[in-house]
């Protein structure tokens, strides 16, 4: 079985791929084992001087489960059966880094939608994915 990663923050460009994704399950001969994962930036400074280490992992996880909720509803109302995965990291990085650890087939992750200009100065994380990963990756508009 195909295991597919599906790295989501709840925003409507990644809620439209995880949508658009959902309508090419079809190229499929069996149904991939779909996993989404959010990745929460890390705390600065020094917040670990004023906040516990468990308050901290606790806002992760909250703000987490609200970058998924959108698209496990997706996949719920299609009646998609995934996993989903938080964890705490630069993004690309994390994405790449899980994808292979994990044993994933493919990435499948949405642009970021910044434009062509702001894309080529600021970067995206989907374009660095790209770069970074041995896991192929598909890029869904």
């Amino acid at each position: 079985m195909l295991k597919f990663l599906l790295p989501v923050d709840g925003s409507d460009t990644s809620n439209k791929a995880v949508a658009e994704f959902i309508k090419l399950l079809d190229w499929y001969k069996e149904a991939p084992e779909i996993h989404l994962l959010n990745v929460q930036f890390p705390q600065h400074g020094n917040v670990t001087l004023f906040i516990d280490k468990e308050s901290i992992n606790l806002y992760h996880q909250e703000e987490g489960m609200k970058g998924l909720k959108a698209a496990r509803d997706l996949l719920g109302q299609a009646g998609i059966p995934c996993q989903f995965h938080i964890t705490v990291g630069s993004p690309e990085e994390m994405i790449t880094r899980y994808a292979k650890e994990m044993g994933f087939d493919q990435i499948v992750i949405g642009p970021r939608g910044l434009g062509v200009v702001k894309g080529l100065l600021l970067g995206s994380v989907a374009s660095k994915v790209m770069q970074l990963s041995t896991v192929p990756v598909l890029l869904i508009k």
